[in-house]
């Protein structure tokens, strides 16, 4: 039985068809594998040999967790420059191999040439594609697998890169929308804590000299500063673990199932929470019928990617009961996770044959509510935080001063 042979890193010069100079470098295991690459992607080679990047102080440096990861605006830009070269007349390993070539993401196009390599020895885009799960996710896997089938791969492509696009919008409009009050929330515990830990000993030093009782409030407060000293480094610690312990197991079954119901019900934040699930559900359960997935197929993919467990958890109800023969609708109501206006436009899209315009509609609406709960939540959020740092920091120095004011009113007195 042969071995396989381990790839090895190559830089190359070549030609296109055109006569214009092109070089870069390829993941392959001999200069004979390159060579015929290169020939299946249009280019005459020139010269090839082993790339010494991987040695000495030419050494690429492997970032690990710190970066490099394939994200959801790679995986977008990528799709979008794929149907649009497939869509110009290049064959597929042309189309892979520019894009290894040109990707920025050094991950992303080390992947890209490790695709572009199974595609060539046979295996369809797809499931190159599905060997890298982690970079891949199984929504965009299966629309490239229904649209090599009906051979539209172009369109399933173009379908994935807009609904990449505006899973990429939806994600910067709610991180722009938290950033604000994460970043004054954190100054304000800064804020707190380095006056608990600094300035209120000078203080409490201070009124030790005078004598006299101090007012309640000063008590509390120097008690807690004394605390800090001890509760301070216990938290720190306990705050890592329990990061490190997250990490571990945000996703396991047993921890989304107590924590996404929860998210669900808080104030205001559960509410949008919802919204953008049935948005991200309704989008792309339109875009994988309109590329060709068969319906189970595509409700057990949707349930995964809408990122809450609760409506996971009632898609898998849906699609048990849609084997049986019944509609989308009719189970679909039956979740009091998903509003009536849901399922009644299912419905009707259902009864005239026009479910995934429907579905783009609900996404659509969803889309525009986040938007618009997004920024009357900033709007409303800001004032709360002034204030809330008003309460704390004012509170605190007032604590701190009233001792002083005692003691003057002991002199005029």
């Amino acid at each position: 039985m042969a071995t396989m042979t381990a790839s090895r890193s190559f830089a190359y010069k070549s030609r296109d068809a055109a006569g214009k100079f092109v070089k870069g470098k390829m993941e392959a295991p001999s200069e004979g594998a390159v060579a015929e690459r290169l020939k299946g992607m249009g280019l005459s080679p020139v010269d090839i040999r082993e790339s010494a990047a991987g040695t000495g102080l030419n050494r690429e440096i492997d970032l690990g967790a710190f970066g490099g990861g394939v994200g959801l605006k790679d995986l977008a830009v990528m799709s979008r420059q794929m149907a649009t070269m497939i869509s110009s007349g290049l064959s597929l390993l042309k189309t892979l191999g520019i894009l290894a070539d040109q990707t920025q993401n050094k991950k992303l196009a080390k992947i890209l040439g490790e695709v572009t390599h199974q595609v060539e020895v046979g295996h369809s885009l797809s499931d190159a594609l599905a060997q890298h799960p982690t970079e891949f996710p199984p929504l965009m896997i299966n629309m490239i697998r229904a649209g090599e089938t009906g051979g539209f791969l172009e369109g399933a492509m173009d379908s994935i890169a807009v609904n990449f696009e505006k899973e990429h919008k939806l994600r910067s409009t709610i991180k722009s929308a938290m950033t604000y009050p994460v970043m004054v929330f954190i100054l304000a515990m800064v804020a707190v804590v380095a006056m608990l830990l600094f300035i209120v000993p000078i203080f409490k030093n201070m009124y030790e000299g005078m004598g006299g009782e101090l007012p309640l409030p000063t008590q509390m407060l120097v008690g807690i500063s004394n605390s800090m000293v001890v509760v301070l480094p216990v938290l720190a610690v306990a705050g890592v673990a329990f990061f490190l312990w997250w990490r571990v197991n945000k996703h396991t079954e047993r921890v989304r199932k107590v924590v996404d119901p929860l998210k669900l019900r808080l104030p205001i934040f559960g509410l949008l929470g919802k919204k953008i699930a049935i948005a991200r559900f309704s989008r792309n359960l339109s875009d994988m019928i309109h590329s060709g997935v068969p319906i189970l197929q595509a409700l057990a993919i949707v349930g995964e990617t809408s990122g809450n467990w609760v409506i996971e958890n009632a898609t898998r109800r849906v699609a048990d009961s849609v084997r049986t023969g019944r509609s989308i609708a009719a189970p679909l109501a039956e979740e009091t996770v998903f509003p009536p206006m849901v399922t009644q436009m299912i419905a009707v899209g259902e009864d005239s044959g026009a479910l995934e315009i429907m579905l783009k509609k609900i996404a659509e609406f969803y889309d525009d509510e986040v938007q618009a709960t997004t920024e009357s939540l900033t709007s409303l959020i800001e004032p709360l935080m002034i204030a809330f740092l008003g309460v704390i920091v004012g509170g605190m120095i007032v604590a701190l001063y009233l001792p002083i004011f005692n003691i003057i009113n002991l002199v005029q007195q």
